[in-house]
């Protein structure tokens, strides 16, 4: 058969699903319906209903964890305003291609940001017949991500020595507190935690920091200058916990650094923010599948990892890692991994995995357990496919 049949024949199922994809997603998706307690001081509802697929879809197009975003969950309302306890009030807003952001201030100058939990990575694609024919597929593959892992990796990331924010989930209201920002940030669920920023002397979990900078700011200030051995080792751990959660979007910005005293002067010990990309899981689908094997970073979360594999979860932090890590040795890399090893112990794994919504951890335990057990024990190797990573 002549390659151009060939070639049109593929393309034809491939335009159907696009049109089915659009037909799905059309416009905006409708919103979760939410059931609010008694008191109001709770709601039941689901991050993302529209996730929610049937067998022929999630064959071609992943599974992922759309049982997670279509399932209803309860979360505490957020007041804003002087009248709600801490008195957070509504900065400005920001926020990437998928993620809506709201920067918000407390009675006592403390920073903290409301981070949407449903994401639409369509807003990556420029504007115009290119996001309309492919936006709705693009928008589906949010289910790659956990809704909920970013409380889990919280609490693996105390129980390997990593500073980390503290994030809860919330449900935000449509209120007057919100001022101009109603509009974009009523009616869903959000992340809150505190934004590493300044000077954080409060906050035990980032360091108890006098300053904490950006990585912009560490690197200017190090100059030429290789980092000092504690900056380094600090990094290299947060880095190997980052490989055993999976989480590959690890650029210069979804990092902040706390400056510690250390026995040489200065430490600058890393703080890693937006983890929506923890416990990834994306090729599960027959399309997903192909786009990984083209797209190196995107590893799908699973019991084992190869060489290839770290690499690619490596992939968007290259620059940082060959800039602070370099000067390590191997046995430093096999050291920090025997670190992690005896810290994530199971009970950890457990004790990590009851974080989030109540009616989600039965279910994501059943996702994540054996997975990170698995990885743990593999945690040794993974650091010397790391090292020979960095190294070149």
């Amino acid at each position: 058969m002549p390659r151009l049949l060939l070639g049109a024949l593929a393309l034809l199922p491939a335009g159907l699903l696009l049109s089915a994809g659009a037909s799905h997603w059309a416009g905006a998706p409708p919103p979760a319906p939410v059931r609010w307690a008694a008191d109001s001081a709770t709601v039941q509802t689901a991050a993302g209903p529209g996730y929610a697929a049937g067998r022929l879809w999630r064959g071609l197009w992943g599974t992922g964890y759309r049982a997670l975003w279509s399932m209803p969950v309860t979360a505490p309302v957020l007041r804003l305003g002087p009248a709600a306890p801490g008195g957070l009030r509504p900065v400005r807003a920001g926020g990437n291609f998928q993620t809506q952001t709201l920067h918000l201030r407390s009675d006592d100058g403390r920073p903290f940001v409301l981070r949407s939990v449903n994401k639409n990575a369509a807003g990556r694609l420029p504007a115009g017949a290119l996001r309309r024919l492919l936006g709705p597929l693009m928008r589906d593959q949010t289910r790659a991500g956990n809704p909920y892992g970013a409380y889990v990796a919280a609490r693996l990331a105390a129980a390997a020595g990593v500073l980390h924010t503290n994030p809860q989930l919330v449900y935000v209201p449509r209120q007057a507190a919100l001022g101009p920002f109603g509009a974009g940030f009523a009616d869903a669920l959000y992340l809150l935690e505190e934004r590493p920023a300044g000077n954080a002397t409060q906050a035990v979990t980032l360091g108890a920091s006098p300053e904490i900078v950006s990585s912009v700011a560490l690197l200017s200030s190090l100059g030429p200058r290789p980092p000092s051995t504690g900056t380094a080792r600090a990094y290299l751990r947060a880095r190997l916990l980052d490989l055993w959660l999976g989480d590959w979007s690890r650029r210069a910005d979804q990092w902040r650094w706390a400056r510690m005293a250390g026995p040489d002067g200065p430490e600058f010990h890393p703080i890693p923010r937006d983890r929506d990309q923890a416990f990834y899981q994306f090729d599960d689908g027959f399309y997903p599948h192909l786009v990984a094997a083209c797209v190196p970073k995107y590893q799908s979360f699973g019991p084992a990892l190869n060489a290839a594999q770290v690499a690619g979860l490596a992939r968007t932090a290259r620059p940082l890692d060959q800039r602070l890590l370099r000067g390590l040795p191997r046995a430093a890399f096999l050291a920090e991994a025997d670190s992690l090893q005896r810290r994530l112990t199971d009970s950890e794994i457990d004790a990590a995995l009851t974080a989030g919504p109540s009616e989600a951890r039965r279910l994501n335990a059943a996702l994540l357990r054996e997975p990170l057990r698995a990885r743990r024990g593999q945690l040794r190797q993974v650091a010397t496919w790391y090292f020979e990573v960095v190294r070149f």
